[in-house]
């Protein structure tokens, strides 16, 4: 462990690397519209060309640092830069109000350099155990593994609609078929097609979901952000979290367990900790709520930035992705011949150590920067959508076109960007499709080894050891737990008319 932090602070390239992605994914994330999904997601791509280290130092450290920058406008402008960053904004724009704009935005540094730290520490202490547990995962436990993973989908579709997360998890699957069989290589739902002889470049995939949906959706729209006013001096105050600390070290719990529920991402973590946060409030700071509170803020913010911790558990110790940014991730490292699971500390040795360094020193640097970067930066947030939106449209070909140097690439990039706009407009949820193009294959390649393992055998399944069994009790519950919902849901709800949702 001590050489990774060596090999990190060390290294000028490494520490300049994390240093400008966490001051662009600061910048990122405070821009409304630009979430922190869509910043991973359009950045697969570029690191292709970086070496391996430098690649992931790239991506963890804009993903610290963005999963900040939606306070900065939640707090000034009374827009939440990410879907997270809500239950700041309910407290912080009472706060800028009364011209404590400076003050609550140093508390929200203060409060996620402190919810970093909570998820960091938990993952190095948990991942160690994870990762033995995991060894025992083989063939038949992988492919449910797997399948879990995706049934989860359901949980992303809102809670009243399932079903539209299943289904938007096995397009996803469907997508990932494409291309040769792994074991026999028999061709797949090529159609005759050449370029697809070598499967659908999930990058383009993904940056079509994430890029072009986003852009096509919000050019329309006909608003301009208003131009925020003097911030005054950002301060953040270490006495204040001290006052609030339990209710810091609460949200940091968690943030860090919620994001280890692959699916939970950290909307619902800083949801959720924000709204328990204000039950378990003293009478006399409950009275604050919703009227300019510290400790909401506070809550909110530990909690989001403890989920990125807590998302890298599953991620790497189960190669299940515990968020979709995380997905993002794992796009990036398959682009080195990295294979997160189980094997990763015995494939790669001093890789999850280099991973700790990495996001200890963006953490580091995110305090630094925020500081640095909120007075210079609150004149972007001005610029209009129709300005800003098609100056991401040139990255986003990059990103699709820079993995395998192909034209087909973009034209599957714009395509994956029309369909995203027709899911959304139906109200299917799009982060699923992401977990059912990632955990596809390895679903795919460990049901073909277990029925050879098995080798016919019907029920061969059954007398698999008690994780497996587990598993697919689980699975079963997932399922059934799904279509009770809608069932309910269906008894007391009327049809919902599709929309488009901006």
């Amino acid at each position: 462990m001590l050489d990774a932090f060596l090999q990190v602070l060390t290294s000028p390239s490494l520490l300049l690397t994390s240093l400008l992605a966490v001051s662009l994914g600061i910048i990122w994330g405070a821009m409304p519209g630009l979430s922190t999904t869509m910043a991973m997601m359009l950045l697969v791509g570029l690191s292709a060309g970086m070496d391996q280290h430098i690649a992931l130092m790239f991506m963890l450290s804009v993903y610290t640092g963005s999963a900040f920058g939606g306070a900065i406008t939640a707090v000034l402008l009374n827009i939440p830069g990410t879907p997270d960053s809500v239950p700041t904004m309910i407290e912080g724009r009472h706060l800028t109000l009364r011209g404590e704009g400076g003050k609550a935005l140093g508390a929200a540094i203060a409060a996620s350099f402190i919810g970093n730290w909570v998820g960091i520490i938990v993952l190095m202490a948990f991942i160690p155990i994870v990762l033995v547990f995991a060894l025992e995962f083989r063939s038949w436990e992988m492919f449910l593994l797997a399948m879990v993973g995706i049934s989860i989908c359901g949980t992303m579709s809102g809670g009243a609609m399932p079903l539209k997360g299943w289904i938007a998890g096995w397009l996803g699957i469907l997508v990932a078929l494409v291309g040769m069989d792994p074991i026999y290589a028999v061709q797949r739902y090529t159609f005759g097609i050449p370029e697809l002889m070598d499967g659908v470049n999930y990058i383009a995939v993904l940056v079509g979901l994430f890029g072009m949906t986003e852009i096509l959706s919000v050019l329309p729209r006909r608003y301009h952000l208003p131009t925020p006013k003097d911030v005054g001096r950002v301060i953040p105050s270490m006495r204040l979290l001290g006052k609030h600390s339990v209710a810091a070290l609460r949200s940091g719990a968690i943030g860090t367990i919620t994001g280890a529920i692959p699916g939970a991402g950290a909307n619902i973590a800083s949801f959720l900790s924000y709204d328990l946060g204000k039950r378990f409030a003293k009478p006399q700071e409950k009275a604050k709520w919703g009227k300019g509170s510290y400790e909401g803020v506070i809550c909110s913010e530990v909690a989001g930035n403890a989920n990125i911790g807590g998302a890298m558990l599953p991620t790497l110790t189960l190669g299940i992705p515990g968020n979709a940014p995380c997905a993002a991730l794992i796009a990036a490292l398959s682009l080195h011949n990295v294979v997160v699971g189980p094997t990763i500390e015995v494939d790669h040795p001093g890789l999850v150590y280099f991973i700790y360094a990495a996001l200890l020193v963006a953490n580091l640097f995110m305090y630094v920067a925020a500081v640095g970067l909120i007075k210079p930066s609150v004149i972007l947030f001005s610029l209009p959508r129709g300005v800003l939106l098609p100056l991401i449209l040139p990255v986003c070909v990059i990103g699709a076109y820079s993995v395998r140097l192909s034209m087909f690439d973009v034209w599957v990039m714009f395509i994956s960007g029309l369909v995203g706009l027709a899911l959304r407009y139906y109200r299917f949820p799009i982060a699923p499709i992401v977990l059912g193009v990632i955990l596809a294959p390895m679903a795919d390649e460990n049901l073909r080894r277990a029925l050879m393992y098995f080798d016919g055998r019907s029920w061969g399944f059954v007398a698999t050891q008690w994780v497996g069994t587990v598993l697919l009790i689980g699975l079963i519950a997932i399922f059934v737990e799904g279509v009770w919902r809608m069932i309910r849901v269906a008894r007391t709800q009327p049809l919902e008319k599709p929309e488009l949702h901006y």
